[in-house]
C-alpha cells in the first residue's frame, strides 16, 4: 500500500523529535554545537523542527550520530545502523536481551568512585569517577581518564582525548564493563561483584586491558566501585581525590577490598 506524503512542517517536525532524542546523550546543546561544527542558533532551529539541513550538514548530522538519512522519516530507535555489533541479527536472536537488560537494583544509575593500582606505575593506585546511565534497556558508562597517566603515556590531554565510554553487561556472578577511549582500538574489560557493606553500595572485581604482555606493565589489576548516588555535593566532594594516589592516601574500604599485599588469581 502506497503511504501518504507528508507534509514539509510533518517532515521538520519528525527530524526535530529524532535530533532531540539522539541530542540527550550529550551535556549540552553548546558541546554537541562544537563537536557538529554547526551554529548554536541553526543547530536549536533543527532541534525545534523550524529547519532542514543542507544535504551537506545532514551527512554531517547522520555521520556523528551513526544513522542513516531515514532520520527525516523514521524514528530515532528505529535508525541504529546494521554495523552495530550488538544489535546484529548474528548475535541478536543468539544472546537475547538477558544479558543487556540490568535491573537498577543490580547496578544503579548514578556516579561511581573507582580505585584500582596503576598499570603504569606499580607503586600508586588510579582514583576516578564514572558516570552510568540507562537508554531504554541499555546501560552505559563514561568518565576520564586522569590527566598525568595519559601524560605518563605519551598521549594528549584534552577532553576528548581523555574520555571513556563503555557499555554494562550482565554476567553470572556480577556485571562486565566492555569500555574504550574515542576511537582507540584498546579497550578494557571490568568484572564486578556486589560485596557486602553498610549501605550496600560497593563492587569488587578486577579490570584487564588489551595490551601485549610486557615485564614492566601491568595488564590485570583489582578493582573496587562505590556507588555515590545521583547528589551533586558528594560527587563533587569525590572529585577533589582522584587521580593517582600512593596507597596511604586511599580510602580505608577501598584499600581493604583492594587487597594490595595479596597476589591476585
Amino acid at each position: 500500500m502506497h503511504k501518504p506524503s507528508r507534509s514539509p512542517a510533518e517532515l521538520r517536525n519528525m527530524f526535530g523529535a529524532n535530533l532531540r532524542k539522539l541530542a540527550r546523550k550529550h551535556a549540552s546543546i553548546s558541546d554537541l554545537s562544537r563537536r557538529l561544527g554547526i551554529n548554536r542558533t541553526q543547530l536549536n532551529r533543527y532541534l525545534s523542527g523550524e529547519s532542514f539541513p543542507r544535504p551537506d550538514v545532514l551527512e554531517r548530522i547522520c555521520t556523528f550520530f551513526e544513522v542513516d538519512a531515514r532520520i527525516l522519516l523514521e524514528p530515532a530507535e528505529s535508525l541504529t545502523r546494521n554495523t552495530l555489533v550488538l544489535n546484529s541479527a548474528f548475535l541478536t536472536d543468539f544472546m537475547g536481551k538477558a544479558p543487556l537488560n540490568i535491573p537498577e537494583g543490580m547496578f544503579p544509575t548514578g556516579f561511581y568512585r573507582f580505585s584500582r593500582r596503576s598499570f603504569t606505575d606499580n607503586l600508586r593506585f588510579i582514583v576516578g569517577l564514572v558516570h552510568v546511565f540507562r537508554d531504554g534497556e541499555l546501560t552505559f558508562v563514561r568518565g576520564f581518564e586522569p590527566k598525568e597517566a595519559m601524560r605518563q603515556q605519551g598521549l594528549p590531554c584534552n577532553a576528548r582525548a581523555r574520555e571513556f565510554r563503555g557499555y554494562i553487561t550482565r554476567q553470572e556472578e556480577g556485571i562486565g564493563l566492555v569500555i574504550s577511549r574515542h576511537d582507540a582500538m584498546t579497550c578494557s574489560y571490568n568484572f564486578l561483584n556486589r560485596v557486602s557493606s553498610y549501605e550496600n553500595n560497593y563492587w569488587v572485581g578486577y579490570v584487564t586491558r588489551t595490551t601485549r604482555e610486557s615485564v614492566l606493565g601491568t595488564r590485570v589489576t583489582r578493582m573496587v566501585y562505590e556507588h555515590l548516588g545521583r547528589e551533586t555535593k558528594p560527587v563533587l566532594a569525590a572529585a577533589r581525590g582522584t587521580g593517582f594516589r600512593t596507597e596511604d592516601e586511599l580510602l580505608p574500604y577501598h584499600k581493604r577490598l583492594l587487597q594490595i599485599d595479596v597476589p591476585f588469581r
